[in-house]
């Protein structure tokens, strides 16, 4: 795969089998995500991106297509894919009694990050826990917790990081300090796939968006372009999704 490209998909589709019914969750979705951007992924509850994510992550199976991650085969290489991925999902779910440092280091050990070769103090500096490294998980702010999430998705250093809803029921000011991470992660070389029900929030951040509705891409193009003929992601976003078919 070419270098320049970070995640490849094609032709993806997901269709779950329930008695005897076939739902497609996922139809033909193919698109491309350039290394270094920041990728915005957007559509409505029910629309198919939880669905892409745990794809990515190797908990659901998709039904057929391709899937090339940093240039492995989801099929082939699984444990290279999950490698190359950090994934940051939108339920908080942190062990109360350890402190951010403590999980970050056990984080690392299950990826196999030798000792020599962590990075947790840099992690924490870089997601503004340093000053409560020791502090036991339980008395962080629910901003702070999210905050951890990213952290810990970053022990193995993966050169592509998913975040999941990240700044969902984050105050004013914590959401300006998790999305000044993303920046700084994203100028450090880190590509980014970003999910979000801001829509502001998308076009302030992202090079370019993709969004789906009821499993089809119904749109993918720069933040720029989207919004060339209408200053409103909102309205764009409305739009879009009006004109896919029940």
């Amino acid at each position: 795969m070419n270098s320049s490209i970070a995640l490849k998909v094609e032709n993806v589709n997901k269709i779950y089998d329930q008695k005897n019914k076939k739902t497609k969750t996922l139809e033909n979705i193919s698109f491309e995500v350039k290394t270094g951007e920041i990728f915005g992924l957007l559509g409505p509850n029910g629309a198919g991106k939880s669905t892409f994510i745990n794809i990515l992550a190797g908990t659901v199976n998709k039904t057929n297509g391709i899937v090339n991650v940093w240039g492995f085969n989801l099929d082939k290489n699984p444990r290279q894919v999950r490698a190359s991925l950090g994934i940051v999902p939108q339920e908080i779910n942190v062990d109360p009694f350890f402190s951010p440092k403590k999980l970050l280091d056990i984080q690392a050990g299950l990826y196999g990050v030798k000792n020599s070769e962590r990075i947790t103090d840099e992690i924490l500096k870089l997601t503004n826990l340093s000053d409560k490294a020791d502090a036991y998980a339980r008395n962080l702010s629910g901003g702070m917790k999210r905050r951890l999430l990213v952290a810990k998705a970053l022990v193995h250093q993966p050169p592509i990081l998913i975040l999941d809803e990240p700044t969902a029921g984050v105050d004013v000011d914590l959401r300006r300090k998790l999305l000044d991470s993303v920046r700084e992660l994203n100028r450090q070389g880190v590509t980014i796939i970003y999910t979000t029900h801001y829509l502001k929030e998308a076009s302030d951040l992202c090079d370019r968006i993709a969004i789906i509705n009821k499993g089809k891409l119904v749109a993918l193009n720069s933040t720029k372009e989207l919004l060339r003929n209408n200053s409103d992601l909102e309205e764009v976003f409305l739009e879009l999704v009006s004109n896919v078919n029940d």
